[in-house]
């Protein structure tokens, strides 16, 4: 069972504030951007090659993001289940939007160097995270960065880990790991190398 209706946890806040970071359930925008800074740490300092593929992408935001920082990588590919998130992104960023759920094992997904991803898995269960992280993997060629709530696994509606849970996933995957903390409260992130760009910490 997911913890809830994606469907309906979007939308109701699509509808109420529109398109904004408040729009895909972040506090706000200044908030969702210290997340994007903390992914993009995670890549090498010159992504102009790179193919970056955001799961999860909502309104596109992690792109304006890069473009507004004067970087752009290669080729940027979004990706999100909620159809008038994809079209958002679309005019937004004039990139490669796919209406594609990445948990449907039957879909293929778009190859990449790397895959990221900013928010979308909070509300994910066990099972459901941890599919998610693996087809994200399997996809790209470098591997996957993305971020966590941080706290105890209580609440109905927030899918929460503590870091050594992902330290232990990563493990058993038999992936090269490096983690980030203390930038918000109650939030981490995380990069899971397969050919990785940095050393292990």
């Amino acid at each position: 069972m997911p913890r809830v209706d994606t469907e309906i946890f979007y939308r109701s806040a699509l509808d109420t504030h529109g398109e904004t970071a408040e729009g895909v359930q972040w506090n706000s925008t200044e908030t969702q951007e210290v997340r994007f800074r903390v992914l993009r740490s995670f890549l090498p300092p010159d992504i102009s090659r790179l193919t970056l593929v955001d799961a999860g992408c909502g309104f596109g935001d992690l792109y304006s993001y890069l473009e507004r920082s004067g970087e752009r990588p290669r080729r940027y590919i979004g990706l999100d289940v909620m159809e008038p998130m994809v079209e958002a992104a679309r005019r937004r960023t004039g990139c490669e939007i796919q209406v594609l759920d990445i948990l449907d094992a039957t879909t293929t997904l778009p190859e990449a160097d790397v895959y990221l991803c900013s928010g979308a898995m909070n509300t994910f269960t066990r099972e459901e995270t941890r599919r998610f992280i693996e087809r994200c993997l399997d996809a790209s060629r470098h591997g996957f960065v993305f971020n966590l709530l941080k706290g105890w696994d209580t609440s109905p509606i927030y899918n929460l880990y503590l870091p050594r849970e992902i330290k232990r996933l990563a493990q058993d995957l038999d992936v090269e790991y490096q983690f980030q903390e203390g930038y918000l409260a109650g939030d981490f992130s995380a990069a899971f190398w397969k050919q990785p760009f940095g050393k292990r910490v």
